[in-house]
């Protein structure tokens, strides 16, 4: 299937070098998480992509072909920066937009009339983008990407500013037109969301893709460790050969369990066994890190110094 690739990107902006060989790809239909610390790469690596920058070697591809002016104009594209007319209608501005994307001019205020309906603006449509929320504006910002109906998304930082209810409907909407078959690409620092609707993510830092994988693979540390919320530890761990304390909370009776190297392969099960031996379990459950935990443990690591704050 066609994907959206990245491939050996640099950029530098004087002294600072923004990328340093930035390879990734997004597959067509899915949701691809982009995160990383403020100037870690994201948003230039977005807008090497859009032809907003130039990169200084490296390239974008789509489907195997060079990332030219055609295939630009079926991108989706949320800059981070809102990048609408503040004094132009909302409905004749998406209509505008359209056209320039080739739209004629019933397909375009179809489209517009559309995306303002799923994103809850279509009462704002005679107003000025100005006098919109900035939760609205955000709305209208994602049908300016939507309105042409484009083959990619690319869209940074669009849950930014959203209230729950938004963030459920733009949410759906990026799994709607994943499921259409059109890679999204975005990114946020919300990661919690991230790991809830991506199917991949791509950790950067210092411009450089330090992680990527499904939520599941990245978040297999290879290290086995559950949860036991059941009778103190004192009474039954001693008993387990093969597995080590973590850490927990002897008041309630909640234990982080670990094995240790070597431990044979059901020995999640002597521990269960060894807890129910001496009182009830309430929970017992695989602990893995979650993406929160993992993003941080990435981008503390040692890694080449950064200057300047870009993006």
């Amino acid at each position: 299937m066609a994907s959206l690739a990245f491939d050996a990107l640099t950029k530098s902006y004087g002294s600072v070098q923004a990328l340093r060989g930035m390879t990734f790809d997004v597959r067509a239909g899915e949701i691809f998480g982009f995160v990383g610390s403020n100037g870690a790469g994201k948003s230039t690596t977005m807008r090497i992509a859009l032809g907003v920058l130039a990169a200084d070697s490296g390239t974008v591809t789509w489907d195997g072909r060079a990332v030219d002016h055609a295939v630009r104009r079926r991108i989706g594209y949320m800059p981070e920066e809102r990048g609408l007319y503040p004094r132009m209608k909302v409905g004749e501005q998406l209509v505008y937009l359209a056209r320039l994307h080739g739209l004629d001019g019933r397909a375009a205020r179809a489209s517009m009339e559309h995306w303002t309906e799923v994103l809850g603006v279509a009462a704002r449509r005679d107003d000025e983008v100005l006098k919109l929320s900035l939760g609205n504006q955000q709305r209208v910002q994602l049908a300016a990407a939507l309105v042409h109906r484009p083959d990619i998304l690319v869209l940074d930082e669009p849950f930014s500013g959203l209230d729950p209810v938004a963030v459920d409907v733009m949410s759906g909407v990026l799994r709607e037109q994943a499921s259409a078959g059109v890679p999204v690409i975005f990114s946020s620092h919300q990661l919690e969301l991230v790991e809830r609707i991506s199917d991949r993510v791509g950790i950067v830092r210092a411009g450089e893709m330090v992680a990527v994988g499904g939520i599941d693979e990245l978040r297999s540390t290879g290290v086995r460790r559950w949860v036991v919320d059941g009778p103190p530890p004192g009474g039954w761990l001693g008993s387990v050969p093969g597995v080590r304390r973590v850490d927990g909370h002897d008041a309630d009776g909640r234990v982080v369990v670990e094995a240790t190297p070597g431990a044979p392969d059901d020995v999640d099960q002597e521990v269960l066994g060894a807890a129910l031996a001496v009182g009830p379990v309430r929970e017992f459950a695989v602990l893995r890190p979650t993406l929160t935990e993992l993003y941080r443990h990435v981008v503390t690591a040692d890694a080449p110094e950064q200057a300047g704050a870009r993006a």
